[in-house]
């Protein structure tokens, strides 16, 4: 009997437990299944993540761990293959009906599911319970509360110009008016005022540390240090809630509310494609199915690191009881979230327009010269 032909796939994705050991610990298992398959996974940092084109990764990588807004560019220029096309429609309609939130939405443009939702996240809270006790405080429940806490000095936020633009299309969405959705600009001079003076109230007591921290560093001062009880939003990380993980751990919470209303945070999470450059496009997407696999994702993948992207997992005993309910308890956070743009030229918006918002934050100066900058990158984006 002849041998099957030795295949080996390579992947991408970031430097963190969330997304890289719970990546190698599918390959490993998929291998020993089928041992004549090889999966290696490499990583790259966060900012990377965020920022490399997709299009030079999948002339490197088979498989692509990729951010749902690069879906828009990928459908236009084919770089990934559409997974629809290569997966069985019952098995698309499952992941569907248990997306998480907009998640397996955030993949798909075009008619087309350019990338399978593994992993899900949005802007939650978190705290330090023990800290919050030592200060007499409780776990915030409106922006009041929030700010009445920043003002003792208690509140991380991550504030590089990607997580404060994210902050800044909450805090619209949250005041009744998503961004980006006329080409004429970002969104409305009311509504992008009163956003930004909301912002830059609170970031008048953010420690200035903060704002060179993106998440993880957010979470990893708190569970190292003893300076912050509380961060407001920021993306969700799971691990940081699981026994063994962190030394200090972090109990993760929905958002407050402004002005009556729960915080409308904005989606992130992570994505699975695969580059149109594979040469072996039907074992990439049998492994692909099998890592986004409901068993898998309760089982597997959480266990390794991962934070799921199918709606079983978010709402399995086993993970919750790990992650002190993480997942439960941040659901509705998740159900709520903005789907960011994935219009062609969005990156562009996206790596360009954090940094005046993080400096106003900051400094402080005028909002409307802010909102009218804002305003013309996005007519520059809708060009490209």
């Amino acid at each position: 009997m002849k041998d099957k032909e030795n295949i080996h796939l390579k992947g991408i994705t970031w430097n963190h437990s969330r997304g890289f050991t719970s990546a190698v610990a599918t390959a490993q298992r998929f291998h020993e299944l089928n041992p004549n398959i090889e999966i290696t996974w490499e990583k790259r940092s966060l900012q990377a993540f965020a920022d490399e084109p997709i299009n030079e990764l999948a002339e490197r990588y088979d498989l692509l761990i990729i951010d749902h807004p690069w879906t828009g560019f990928a459908a236009r220029t084919g770089v990934i293959v559409p997974l629809d096309e290569y997966l069985p429609e019952a098995f698309m309609d499952d992941l569907a009906r248990n997306s998480v939130g907009r998640s397996h939405e955030s993949y798909c443009f075009n008619e087309h599911q350019w990338a399978l939702a593994i992993d899900a996240a949005t802007p939650v809270a978190a705290s330090r319970p023990d800290l919050l006790e030592q200060a007499g405080k409780k776990v915030p429940d409106t922006w009041e509360d929030l700010m009445e806490l920043a003002k003792l000095g208690l509140v991380a936020i991550p504030g590089i110009p990607q997580d404060t633009l994210m902050s800044f299309y909450m805090t619209c969405s949250t005041l009744g008016e998503d961004v980006c959705a006329t080409e004429d600009y970002v969104v409305s001079e009311a509504i992008g005022l009163k956003a930004l003076e909301i912002l830059r109230e609170l970031g008048r007591y953010v420690d200035p540390d903060c704002y060179a921290m993106n998440p993880i560093q957010v979470y990893e001062a708190m569970t190292q240090t003893e300076r912050f009880a509380y961060s407001p939003f920021a993306y969700g990380y799971s691990n940081y809630a699981k026994k063994g993980y962190a030394s200090k751990l972090l109990k993760f919470h929905d958002v407050v509310s402004l002005e009556g209303d729960r915080l409308i945070t904005t989606l992130g999470g992570t994505g699975l494609a695969i580059s149109k450059q594979c040469a072996h496009m039907e074992i990439a997407a049998k492994y692909a199915a099998y890592m986004a696999a409901p068993e898998t994702q309760k089982t597997l993948f959480f266990d390794n690191g991962g934070q799921p992207g199918h709606r079983e997992a978010w709402e399995d005993t086993h993970t919750n009881a790990a992650t002190m309910d993480y997942f439960k308890d941040t659901l509705p956070t998740l159900d709520r979230a903005f789907l960011r743009p994935r219009y062609h030229g969005h990156m562009y918006f996206q790596d360009n327009s954090g940094a005046p918002i993080r400096s106003y934050m900051m400094q402080g100066g005028e909002a409307k010269q802010v909102l009218n900058g804002l305003n013309k990158l996005y007519i520059e984006s809708r060009k490209l």
